[in-house]
């Protein structure tokens, strides 16, 4: 594990381009098992979580041909296996859920071995997955294993989530474009990433309505075919990048910033007293002068930032808008809808200097621009929360030191060196 060393209070300023998102290129990766024809990625970032997955493909019969320095990816998944054997399927990695459908489309038949885990932010069910595949004709047994079959194929169906899961959703896509009939998804996850898997599959030949919306119809074919493919931008990056040029005084430009995705994302901004702004498709951040939280018409509430599925707020963004909460002079309450861990990690960004409570574990108020020290934190196993960590430390006269900071490097392809090249003074300590 490697330490992050931190030499903050420089104005951060320069022009980047964000990474693609990570969130898009594990189901469009995964999904590239519905063809045996040549499939080429763009854009895509070189991520841990992303090796992991490139290596596992490889180990079972995909010919992957990575330039990482152009960020392009061709595979090739003609010599795919056609069972994985005694072992089961490999459930343990990170990610591989969103492989059920495409290896019940090819195997017919998946036998699943392992427990279930999750991570810091909660426990990642299966069960809506397994609800997923039965609503489209999937048999399952569990006995000492878990067992699915699907016979000669996907049926197609209708189906309504309990709630907008982007895994179930992905899931549920994966599986309708090949199956017999029209499926229909009601209360579906709608989230960018989403989107650029639903594009990915439209490209390949799939018929699918509804793009963006909570309600897909997807109308069954009987093949998909290769293609070529751009992975769109990372919307948590972005957020991250200008928040930074806010917090830090400077004047930080961001490309292919998608604003098309942005402008909730925007308002959210706006509360801290922060425009952001379009030069085409480059976005910067505008403040006046020293940050400060825009009070409510209604004078007996707190300004709020609430996080749920999109198309509101989302909670991955979360600790990125408290980092600027934490430097805004006035008090904000941040309510996380979604995770029953999404705040746990406070206790670290409170030694730091902050002032922050924790009113339950989805509510917390924070009391911004009070003083701040240099600090030695611990990361939490949560992307976002670890950024948030940096972004204040970057903000602070003096050294800090993120402790097993590696965790960005699932999301973040050379975050650092990028930050770098902005004005930051932040290096990896193995």
């Amino acid at each position: 594990m490697s330490d992050l060393k931190i030499r903050g209070g420089k104005k951060l300023k320069g022009e980047i381009t964000p990474a693609g998102n990570k969130n898009s290129v594990l189901p469009i990766l995964c999904a590239t098992l519905l063809t045996n024809e040549p499939v080429t990625i763009r854009n895509f970032p070189e991520l841990t979580d992303v090796l992991k997955l490139v290596e596992l493909l490889e180990s079972l019969g995909s010919k992957i041909e990575w330039n990482k320095e152009d960020k392009i990816l061709k595979i090739d998944n003609s010599g795919f296996c056609e069972s994985f054997g005694e072992e089961g399927f490999p459930l343990g990695m990170r990610g591989a859920l969103l492989l059920l459908a495409p290896l019940m489309y090819r195997h017919k038949e998946l036998e699943i071995k392992e427990d279930i885990g999750g991570c810091s932010l909660g426990i990642r069910e299966i069960d809506p997955h397994l609800d997923i595949l039965k609503g489209l004709g999937a048999k399952v047994k569990n006995n000492s294993t878990l067992k699915i079959t699907i016979g000669d194929g996907f049926q197609g169906g209708n189906l309504w989530q309990d709630y907008m899961s982007v895994t179930a959703t992905e899931n549920f896509l994966m599986a309708a474009v090949v199956a017999k009939v029209k499926s229909v998804m009601d209360n579906s996850a709608s989230e960018p990433h989403v989107q650029d898997l639903t594009n990915f599959l439209i490209s390949m030949g799939a018929k699918i309505e509804g793009l963006g919306s909570s309600r897909l119809v997807v109308e069954g074919v009987q093949e998909l075919k290769g293609t070529d493919f751009t992975i769109s931008s990372d919307h948590h990056e972005i957020t991250t990048l200008l928040a930074l040029g806010a917090m830090t005084g400077g004047n930080v430009r961001v490309k292919n910033a998608i604003p098309q995705y942005f402008p909730l994302i925007n308002n959210t901004f706006a509360k801290f007293g922060v425009e952001v702004k379009y030069d085409g498709d480059t976005a910067y951040t505008k403040s006046n002068g020293k940050l400060k939280v825009v009070e409510p018409y209604t004078k007996n509430l707190l300004q709020k930032v609430e996080a749920a599925p999109w198309p509101y707020f989302p909670a991955d963004l979360m600790p990125l808008m408290m980092a600027l909460a934490v430097k805004a002079e006035g008090s904000v309450m941040f309510w996380n809808k979604i995770y029953e861990a999404g705040f746990f990690w406070i206790p670290e960004m409170i030694k730091f200097g902050a002032h922050i409570v924790m009113c339950d574990p989805h509510r917390v108020i924070t009391y911004g621009d009070k003083p701040l020290r240099p600090a030695t934190v611990d990361a939490p196993n949560i992307i976002r929360a670890t950024v948030a960590l940096l972004m204040v430390a970057l903000t602070i006269d003096g050294e800090s030191t993120i402790r097993n900071a590696d965790t960005i490097k699932r999301a973040h392809p050379n975050f650092v060196e990028n930050l770098t090249l902005l004005g930051a003074d932040i290096e990896w300590i193995d």
